[in-house]
């Protein structure tokens, strides 16, 4: 069982460590103290957390997919050449980077301030996990 910090867990909510606190309080989290008396979150129930708190704008494009991996976000960024583009999107707290040919980008009329949507469908997602997560 992986055991998170007020302060980890605050990050990965994108709340701050008073919030973390206030959810403990009032029985939102459940913490329990580890050896060296500090408050810890079991992972697991931090996930669930996570996953339920975690909403994003509805998908605009109405398209049905075989891509589960869908990113809805406003462009911050487009920098483009005469052949290739590179646009930039931020969806709640994560910046995705998509290449493309400039001529997409005058088709999809992409500027910043555009709402878009990042597709990514991939079989080659690489995880990694904090050194010594794993004793």
């Amino acid at each position: 069982m992986a055991l998170i910090r007020v302060s980890e867990a605050a990050r990965f909510l994108g709340v701050s460590d008073d919030t973390v606190r206030r959810w403990l309080d009032n029985g939102t989290l459940h913490g329990q103290k580890d050896k060296q008396g500090r408050i810890v979150i079991d992972g697991l129930e931090l996930a669930n957390v996570a996953k339920s708190a975690s909403l994003l704008p509805a998908d605009p494009t109405g398209i049905g997919s075989s891509a589960r991996n869908r990113f809805v976000g406003l462009v911050t960024n487009v920098i483009q050449d005469k052949v290739m583009a590179q646009v930039e999107l931020q969806c709640g707290p994560f910046r995705v980077v998509s290449l493309m040919s400039s001529e997409a980008v005058r088709d999809l009329l992409l500027e910043p301030g555009s709402v878009a949507t990042a597709v990514v469908k991939s079989t080659n997602v690489i995880i990694e996990v904090p050194q010594g997560a794993r004793s």
